[in-house]
């Protein structure tokens, strides 16, 4: 075989004519505007975009007057973005006033446990709920003008004035705490004592702080912008496949690893057996 040998050319993708042109771009389109979705992008990897805006709705629906981000919608994104092997990363734009606690956190945890690059990037606000939305990013990034808003946990409508009802709040506070505490740099106390400080706000106790503020205080990584957000993003995919590689060499030492021990482990046993056979033989 020839040194010089031409390498067959890739298969290019087949054009599109311009009705199907014109009804993709529409399907863009109608993503974009109606639930926010970006599905990829024409730049150096195919990045999907998830904008997390007004109030987290969970179990109950809000008024159709207020902007929503419906957890039921999100969460299969998340699914689906996770399994697409041509989605090489995740973005996540926060500009919200907080909400459903459940729902908050449970979509926090989904992207904190995915395995494509993650980056957050808090736009205007991220108040509330939205703060373990904000440090659950592998990189999470906020904008000098950008506030976010660190209080108790509340609860709208009846509340029974109970023991019961105190320590349930204190548990569902722990959760929180403990979150923002495992995917951020601030320390439990100090996390604490913002959201029990008063003075600050007229109606609630807790802290306001800026973009400034969200980095010194090792709540947020980043002081930046989309630029940054999106450098780090491709950063952090360029040097994916190096640590699969890592991690494949890894597990395939631990299975080599177990797979003599048991080996060991059989030829124990069978010389065990054999052992009492010929015992009873004599």
């Amino acid at each position: 075989m020839e040194a010089n040998a031409k390498k067959p050319k890739a298969k290019a993708r087949p054009k599109l004519n311009p009705t199907e042109n014109a009804a993709l771009k529409r399907l863009e389109h109608d993503l974009i505007t109606d639930d926010g979705i970006v599905p990829a992008t024409k730049g150096r990897h195919a990045i999907h975009c998830l904008t997390i805006i007004g109030q987290i709705e969970g179990h109950y629906a809000l008024s159709s007057e207020n902007k929503t981000t419906k957890y039921e919608h999100v969460i299969p994104q998340l699914v689906a973005i996770e399994e697409d092997p041509k989605i090489k990363g995740l973005i996540i734009i926060l500009n919200t006033v907080g909400g459903d606690v459940e729902a908050g956190l449970a979509i926090a945890e989904l992207i904190a446990g995915m395995r494509t690059p993650t980056v957050s990037l808090v736009l205007g606000g991220g108040h509330s709920i939205g703060v373990p939305l904000a440090v659950s990013a592998q990189r999470s990034f906020i904008v000098p003008s950008a506030t976010m808003t660190i209080h108790p946990v509340r609860m709208n409508g009846l509340v029974l004035g109970i023991p019961q009802s105190f320590s349930h709040f204190e548990k569902m506070q722990d959760r929180i705490t403990s979150f923002v505490t495992r995917n951020s740099s601030i320390d439990p106390e100090r996390f604490s004592k913002l959201m029990m400080k008063t003075g600050e706000m007229a109606t609630d106790v807790g802290t306001v702080l800026d973009g400034e503020k969200a980095v010194k205080e090792g709540l947020i990584d980043q002081l930046g912008g989309l630029s940054d957000a999106m450098d780090c993003l491709y950063d952090m995919i360029s040097s994916r496949p190096q640590k699969d590689a890592l991690e494949r060499n890894e597990a395939s030492d631990q299975k080599n690893v177990s797979a003599s021990s048991r080996n060991a482990n059989g030829k124990q046993k069978a010389s065990g057996k054999d052992f009492s056979k010929s015992a009873e033989k004599k």
